[in-house]
């Protein structure tokens, strides 16, 4: 979410998913402490918020519980258990740019998407152009999200190939 935001992106997880469960846990994390640190992002997650496509998913005792110790047991944060947990028992795909938190999901049998996922489906259903993709891969690849060279070269393959699939 945060990437997506930071991207100008973010409305494509309602174009895409419909509606997007997080953990209340993330809810303060993202938006709560994101808005007390001045973070523009988390101003864009909240507008999200109510707009109503991305739905704070409360837990009850028994999943916080049952968070806690995987948490514990797995050495993650409590709102990364909880967006496991989430996940699997809405049977949702997770999303995250995490690769501890992508692996267990992987372990778990959840469905995994990341931010180049997400945009690399939107680019396939239309949502987004090229040029949407080449922005996002400047704008959070060289400053933000430690996309390395091969990665955007990986990336910018999969948009050519996705473009020439349209063209077909």
């Amino acid at each position: 979410m945060i990437h997506l935001a930071q991207a100008g992106q973010i409305s494509l997880l309602k174009n895409i998913f419909g509606e997007v469960f997080i953990a209340l846990a993330v809810k303060r994390e993202v938006v709560d402490e994101g808005i007390r640190r001045a973070y523009p992002d988390a101003r864009l997650v909240e507008e999200a918020l109510a707009e109503g496509y991305i739905v704070v998913h409360r837990t009850n005792s028994r999943i916080s519980k049952r968070a806690s110790k995987l948490a514990k047991q797995e050495r993650i944060s409590q709102s990364d258990s909880e967006t496991l947990i989430l996940a699997k028992t809405l049977a949702r795909p997770l999303l995250t740019d995490e690769k501890i938190l992508s692996m267990l999901a992987k372990m778990y049998g959840i469905e995994v998407w990341n931010t180049w996922t997400v945009l690399l489906e939107a680019l396939r259903r239309k949502l987004i152009d090229e040029q949407g993709i080449h922005k996002a891969i400047s704008e959070l690849g060289e400053r933000r999200h430690k996309l390395s060279p091969r990665d955007a070269k990986e990336i910018l393959d999969a948009v050519e190939r996705i473009a020439a699939s349209k063209k077909v």
